[in-house]
């Protein structure tokens, strides 16, 4: 079965502690509902560097990419299915889902 990533892109800082904690707990819930899908839960990303043939700068571009969830399903929709359901889409965000090809 292939692999998808979900990758986080965006989205707004929360205003107080007991907002990130509520986000935080909607978020570790809809890992929990997809299962077995799970590869990897989520993997959060610092600042990101963007490197191109003419050098290196900073800041990744116009909406770079904070973190990622891998998830197993047989097809691109169930993937898509799945990141619907993300919370992070609450928050402003916006996700990019993408096959894992094997090489």
């Amino acid at each position: 079965m292939p692999n998808y990533i979900i990758a986080y892109h965006g989205g707004e800082k929360p205003a107080s502690p007991e907002e990130g904690a509520a986000g935080m707990a909607r978020w570790k819930t809809w890992v929990a509902d997809l299962g077995d899908a799970v590869v990897n839960p989520g993997t959060p990303l610092s600042k990101t560097q963007t490197v191109s043939a003419s050098g290196v700068s900073d800041g990744g571009g116009a909406n770079p990419i904070i973190g990622f969830t891998v998830v197993s399903t047989e097809t691109m929709e169930q993937a898509l299915e799945m990141a619907k359901q993300c919370p992070h889409l609450d928050m402003g965000g916006t996700l990019e889902v993408a096959e894992m090809i094997e090489m």
